[in-house]
């Protein structure tokens, strides 16, 4: 079997790919492990992700948005951080940038049936799920995979295949990763006052605290801790960890009422030294990671689809060959340093606000105060964290 593209990992960076590339007509395979899981009938996912307006605006772009459940979303359109100890705070409110909302917080099982739905529609697409990649031959014109026993040859191989990537490994680039000594515990609660469709976070000496807002008034929480305490949270009766919650929220939301299905995972960075072999890319968490105190990690893999859709369209459109390095290398230039600023940046957020040196303690909560004071500067930060502002591809931009 003959594509243009086959993408190992069929996630949401993957999925997304292959709907921007089957946009423009070119021939791909997706190759994915796992079948997809059920959608909830009624209780809400545990794993949600903050969509950017960018993020949404290549989901409108590709006909996804509008399949998603429009009482499963919920926008935000203010956002509080706060540190403790201290007094700085700042408010942002995503009518200083003009927008109707900062994002969208959304269940991670909505966005993946909706994509898979697109691709299902797409004849340029075809999807192997459940399906396992048994080998990977990079040759001189195409690149030759088999896949549970099928043979599948294509001029780009594209590894959409999460951190522990095996296109990465097969390509043998190599990745500079790190544990943040912090794990993410994520839940679902319900809070006697209502969220006012704001996203909430507080930085603690062992990490942030988020209260993300929820349709029908819930909230999905991240708290990000020490391994020993995470493993304690997730121990805790629901009474336990509700009332954990409350304290270390400052009570801004009232008491924790209910509290749904918990779950845990290790944070780790992680960035490829290459994003680029010939005839192979990296997208998505296969390519990097980030800390998830500002909800960039899903978006930067968006940015990334986007991206190398635009490269490989034009490569396609000027009759030159998708696969080749000179080629790919465009779209590594486009992305590569952003995400390492990203990276960067999120890692000495998350080191600077869990340190406990009382000068440093004293300099966040005045440049947080003064943040918020200066609009301008507020304004930069909602249009970059937004994906409004930057180096973007064309399917970000407003329909």
């Amino acid at each position: 079997m003959k594509f243009d593209v086959l993408i190992v990992g069929g996630g949401m960076v993957g999925a997304t790919l292959a709907a921007t590339l089957g946009r423009e007509g070119l021939g791909v395979a997706v190759v994915e492990a796992k079948e997809t899981p059920p959608l909830p009938e009624h209780d809400l996912d545990v794993r949600v992700s903050a969509i950017t307006r960018a993020s949404q605006h290549v989901f409108e772009s590709v006909g996804v948005w509008d399949a998603l459940p429009a009482d499963r979303l919920q926008a935000f359109r203010e956002m509080v951080v706060w540190d403790n100890p201290g007094v700085g705070e700042v408010h942002f409110d995503s009518a200083d940038i003009a927008e109707p909302a900062l994002g969208h917080i959304v269940e991670n099982v909505l966005i993946q049936h909706a994509l898979n739905m697109r691709l299902e529609a797409l004849d340029t697409v075809e999807v192997f799920r459940p399906a396992r990649l048994d080998s990977l031959t990079v040759e001189a014109s195409r690149a030759i995979a088999e896949v549970d026993g099928v043979r599948i040859s294509a001029a780009l191989v594209v590894g959409a295949d999460g951190t522990g990537s095996r296109i990465r490994a097969l390509a043998g680039i190599e990745a500079n990763a790190a544990a943040y000594g912090q794990h993410a515990v994520v839940a679902t609660v319900t809070t006697a006052k209502h969220h006012r469709e704001t996203a909430w976070q507080r930085f603690l000496p062992g990490g942030p605290l988020a209260f993300l807002p929820l349709p029908k008034g819930k909230v999905s929480v991240v708290w990000s801790t020490g391994p020993a305490h995470a493993r304690a949270l997730q121990r805790m009766t629901p009474e336990g960890f509700g009332s954990a919650l409350e304290a270390a929220f400052d009570g801004r939301l009232g008491a924790v009422t209910s509290v749904g299905e918990r779950a845990t995972f290790e944070l780790v960075s992680l960035h490829a030294r290459e994003y680029v072999r010939e005839r192979v890319a990296l997208v998505g968490d296969a390519a990097h990671t980030v800390h998830p105190l500002a909800g960039q990690g899903v978006n930067l893999g968006i940015l990334d689809a986007a991206a190398l859709s635009e490269v490989l369209a034009a490569a396609r459109d000027r009759g030159r060959d998708i696969g080749r390095l000179l080629t790919l290398r465009k779209y590594e230039r486009w992305r590569k340093g952003h995400n390492a600023l990203m990276r960067q940046t999120l890692s000495g957020f998350n080191w600077l606000f869990g340190n406990s040196f009382t000068p440093l303690r004293g300099a966040r909560n005045l440049g947080l105060g003064l943040t918020d004071r200066i609009t301008p500067v507020k304004r930069l930060f909602m249009a970059h964290a937004s994906g409004l502002a930057g180096d973007l591809p064309a399917l970000t931009r407003r329909r």
